[in-house]
């Protein structure tokens, strides 16, 4: 096998893009064979595009068993992503899954456990990896540069939405169809940031504070800011909209050493030439601070996006080629989502881990309560086979 044949689970937005790259050769050690709908018209719209290049399937399990793919790439609305990908190990196969992994943290774990199971190779659309400076700034992180961190903030309010885009599916920016609002459908990629960049460590707790359809028709969130901890004092603070615009994208860590700003991707790094601790305790002179240096860090290369991640998940089949994001890391990003909504509902503290049951709980009462939950629940229910 020289290219892996992925199925795509999903014509909407994304697969259909991941279709068109898939097809067009810009993923050069993979192609598309086949496409899976529960729409009879987004499978016509495949069949007018590609012809007879593509095999179309109405049915998941069906396109699972057809020995036309050895990999999965699941775009289908939120709540299904963990069941989809549960049958295709189950069927052999290795699975790419968009973002999220899924809504909440029981349903991932579940799915984790069936990867682990199967030895395939299991991958996470997190583009966000293949960015340079992101991974510039975790490389630093990592060797020490920056000294013990202090503090993370993140702005990241360039989601603007208009309501148009919220009234283009039953399912959207609703508890039934998509599980939460920007926490849930844009900000995965930051939140999956914030605890990578950071060393793959998780805040001890949250406490956030989340507005429902602020500035929107909408049931969901589209204003958050949260506040979380961590065991060695650091702290952080998570701010997100759809509605602000022009928006703000802008990370800055502080540590020991000085401070890191990641914005219009670049990254300044204020080097301390001596630690804040030893200044602190050697330093005499009254009013002073450490000697800092303005430096800024070179950004090497582009961020490959969605065909750098599919490349590498690929290269993972083919060669072995370690994973830039693999699957069973989705939960960690969630973890962090879900203990937001759960801070938020109960008005109060969360710790992590969360109390995944209560979560639940409190999650089937805004599903009970949703909108769309009668279209969206059938929807689901055809394109998972469990829900």
């Amino acid at each position: 096998m020289d290219k892996v044949r992925f199925g795509i689970v999903g014509f909407g937005n994304m697969g259909s893009s991941h279709v068109k790259k898939l097809f067009e050769g810009a993923v050069a050690n993979a192609t598309v064979t086949a496409v899976c709908d529960i729409d009879p018209e987004k499978l016509n719209c495949v069949k007018e595009l590609y012809g007879d290049a593509i095999k179309l399937f109405h049915n998941h399990a069906d396109m699972y068993g057809s020995n036309e793919i050895d990999a999965v790439l699941i775009a289908t609305p939120h709540y299904s992503h963990p069941d989809l990908a549960v049958s295709a190990f189950e069927h052999n196969l290795n699975v790419l899954c968009e973002k999220p992994a899924g809504v909440y943290t029981k349903q991932v774990r579940v799915m984790n456990e069936a990867a682990l199971k199967t030895g395939k190779v299991f991958g996470m659309m997190y583009n966000q990896r293949t960015n340079p400076a992101y991974q510039k700034v975790r490389e630093l992180i990592r060797n020490g540069e920056l000294g013990e961190i202090r503090r993370l903030n993140w702005i990241i309010t360039s989601w603007y939405r208009p309501q148009c885009y919220y009234d283009s599916g039953t399912w959207r920016a609703t508890w039934a169809g998509e599980g939460g609002g920007v926490l849930l459908n844009q900000d995965p990629h930051q939140l999956d940031m914030w605890q990578w960049i950071m060393g793959d460590v998780l805040p001890t707790r949250v406490r956030a504070f989340c507005a429902y359809g602020k500035m929107h028709d909408i049931e969901v969130e589209d204003d958050v800011t949260a506040y979380a901890e961590y065991e060695n004092g650091a702290t952080a603070v998570f701010i997100t909209s759809t509605y602000e615009s022009p928006g703000t994208n802008r990370l800055e860590i502080s540590g020991d050493m000085g401070k890191i700003v990641v914005e219009d991707n670049q990254i300044t790094f204020w080097r301390n030439t001596v630690s804040e601790r030893k200044f602190n305790a050697e330093y005499t002179g009254g009013f002073g601070s450490p000697e800092c240096w303005k430096c800024e860090i070179p950004v090497v290369g582009t961020a490959l996006e969605h065909v750098g991640i599919m490349e590498n998940f690929s290269s993972a089949i083919l060669k072995g080629t370690p994973l830039l994001a693999p699957g069973i890391e989705g939960i960690r990003g969630l973890e962090i989502s879900n203990a937001i909504h759960l801070s938020s509902w109960l008005d109060d503290w969360v710790t992590l881990p969360i109390d995944e049951d209560l979560f639940y709980e409190k999650l089937q009462e805004k599903i009970k309560n949703s909108t769309a939950k009668k279209s969206v629940k059938s929807t689901i229910l055809d394109v998972s086979g469990t829900h």
